[in-house]
């Protein structure tokens, strides 16, 4: 049989500008793509270049005000700050390796530094506006996908010094996208937090902070419940704040150069280090690591020159040095909290007491579950064997690239990781024969879960289904090792399916709260009827959408009402969990407190536990009402 050779000529040599590039590869430049239910979702980081630009004006002293809007899929940015220069404004958003920053005098500890920022927001912008105010002078530009449409001449303007920018993501890129309020009130908290004095108006709401992180443990804890009074201690280019609750697990919040770190990196590992070593000699007690940092919620911010991160969304730093040829990021961060940190607990002896006391009674859980952990330890690897419990993907998060020649494809795909919870073999069946084998991995509950509401951790070693579910996983000790980016919740939408997912949800609350905090949970969106003639089906997920669909398609419409999972074929299967995937995020208000979720979650069947529930949980409202009839 003969071979078809391809053609290597001249001609296969292609030469992409900036936009094409950009375009051709935008994961490169922003991470995965997503429809907007991940708060590290590509639409969020295209806010965030274009605010990190006004950020820097004010980390320079210029402009202490930023307007924020966005409406119908628009965003726009005011600043006040000094304005780009005139005959810049269409090369510093069209022109890659252009920008202020490479003048390390003048952004000397600035997030981004290679140029790319808000060409990439031009790029994969169906509409992008740039506006400079300067000295009395306007320069306006408008592109469209990276093209240049209009540019205006200078004009006389009264309209104070600073930059204006509006975009529209373009939406054959980022596909049925959606503005969550929750996550960009939490980038425009942050913003807050670590520029003290800033002023950021978001949708006409004003947001400041006085008191940098101790402002942001002081939202993200409950007075009545954490041990000690939040530790905040600042140096220079370094900010820390620490406490610890009565929740499990470690909370943890990082950033760089006011990036929000979400995967941690050098700073974070350092901390946790730094922390441990620091308790210990303290106390002059070689305490367990895991008891020290157990029910920890604290911050951490620091300021380095040239950082340098795992990918380009600047999520992970890997930089090991303050600077070149400075001091090492562990070393510093060592220091600062082995003198700092040790002569605060020396000057409160009632915090160090309370924190003391918080180690101990950890010490004491985890000594009580020794026994237990070890006999479910073994049932797990029996029962893992030869269960067909877990269908598991090829990547997972927190693994190592198996070569450096791809390792920002591996690191895109490690986000997209996603476990399915389901329950019942027809359902798990159908996920398992068209999910992504590289990406998705299948767990199947039997039967409802135990409610483990008010009960302890030694419930998930001794119930077989929460302790294979917690080995899938991988966070017996803790979140930072867990498996899978996305916890996926797919269960039928009816009365008993939504139980389920109480069910699920009040076992991460109860003992894994950071899954939740740390938005890796979803809920699956599947449709509630098909309907189709020989020429066209739609999906419908709601009856709305199903009068709709019927009008469209007309009366000879055939109409299918989906009453399980187990009932929609793989093929079409394929088409609800791929690239168009409908998954609502589990989220909490900041006001939300755990231990009190729970008490309205799973406990008596009042009117105001129905309303916190509906008002907390982004979930269908109609399925949580009747789900409460069945507690």
């Amino acid at each position: 049989m003969a071979v078809l050779e391809e053609s290597y000529d001249e001609s296969s040599i292609k030469s992409l500008d900036w936009r094409e590039h950009i375009r051709l590869r935008p994961g490169m430049y922003i991470g995965k793509l997503g429809d907007g239910s991940s708060p590290d979702d590509g639409i969020y980081v295209l806010v965030k270049e274009v605010i990190d630009n006004s950020i820097d004006e004010f980390a320079m002293g210029q402009g202490k005000k930023i307007e924020l809007k966005v409406a119908d899929g628009t965003v726009t940015v005011r600043d006040y700050g000094r304005g780009i220069p005139l005959g810049k404004v269409v090369e510093v958003v069209s022109k890659i390796n252009t920008g202020a920053k490479y003048d390390s005098k003048a952004f000397q500890k600035s997030v981004g530094l290679n140029g790319v920022g808000t060409k990439a927001v031009n790029a994969l912008s169906k509409r992008f506006t740039i506006a400079s105010y300067r000295d009395g002078k306007c320069k306006t530009a408008v592109f469209e996908k990276g093209i240049l449409v209009k540019e205006e001449p200078e004009t006389d303007t009264k309209s104070a010094n600073g930059t204006f920018v509006s975009f529209v993501p373009d939406d054959t890129v980022f596909k049925n996208y959606h503005f969550f309020h929750e996550y960009l009130e939490n980038q425009v908290w942050n913003y807050c937090y670590l520029n003290a004095g800033l002023q950021i108006i978001y949708n006409g709401k004003t947001y400041i902070s006085k008191a940098g992180l101790l402002d942001l443990l002081s939202r993200h804890t409950n007075p009545e419940t954490i041990r000690y009074p939040i530790i905040h201690l600042k140096g220079a280019d370094i900010e820390v704040a620490i406490t610890h609750n009565g929740d499990y697990g470690e909370d943890l919040y990082s950033f760089v150069n006011g990036q929000h770190t979400t995967q941690g990196g050098t700073h974070q590992a350092a901390f946790r280090e730094a922390f441990v070593k620091t308790v210990r000699e303290h106390f002059k007690k070689d305490y367990d690591a895991a008891d020290i940092r157990q029910s920890i919620c604290a911050a951490i911010a620091i300021k380095i020159q040239e950082p340098v991160f795992e990918s380009q969304t600047k999520t992970k730093l890997g930089s090991q040095h303050l600077h070149e040829g400075g001091q090492s990021v562990r070393a510093f961060i060592n220091d600062f909290l082995g003198k700092e940190l040790d002569n605060y607990l020396h000057k409160n002896p009632a915090t160090a007491e309370a924190l003391k006391k918080r180690i101990e009674q950890s010490e004491k859980e985890r000594k009580e579950l020794s026994g237990i952990r070890k006999t479910a330890n073994e049932r797990a690897k029996k029962a893992n064997l030869h269960n067909k419990k877990l269908r598991d993907c090829r990547i997972h998060l927190n693994e190592e690239p198996p070569n450096n020649k791809t390792k920002d494809l591996f690191l895109l795909k490690q986000q997209e990781s996603t476990l399915f919870i389901t329950e019942g073999d027809s359902a798990s069946g159908s996920i398992t024969k068209s999910r992504n084998v590289e990406t998705q991995a299948v767990f199947s509950l039997r039967g409802k879960p135990l409610n483990c509401f008010g009960l302890t951790k030694k419930i998930v070693y001794e119930n077989e289904e929460f302790n294979l579910l917690q080995h899938a996983l991988n966070i017996e000790d803790g979140i930072e090792n867990l498996r899978y980016k996305n916890i996926v919740i797919a269960t039928d939408a009816d009365v008993d399916g939504m139980h389920i997912r109480l069910l699920i949800m009040t076992f991460f609350l109860q003992f894994f709260p950071d899954l939740v905090s740390g938005n890796h949970v979803f809920i699956l969106q599947t449709p509630l009827f098909r309907v189709r003639n020989k020429a066209k089906t739609i999906y419908c997920y709601n009856e709305a959408e199903k009068q709709k669909a019927m009008k469209e398609i007309g009366a000879k419409a055939e109409i299918t009402r989906f009453k399980g999972l187990g009932e929609i074929s793989p093929d079409e299967f394929a088409l609800f969990i791929g690239e168009n995937m409908k998954k609502d995020p589990v989220l909490l208000s900041h006001e939300a407190q755990i231990q009190k979720l729970l008490e309205y979650y799973m406990g008596k069947n009042t009117p105001q536990r129905q309303a916190f529930i509906i008002d907390n949980l982004v979930v269908e409202k109609d399925i949580v009402e009747e789900a409460m009839e069945v507690g």
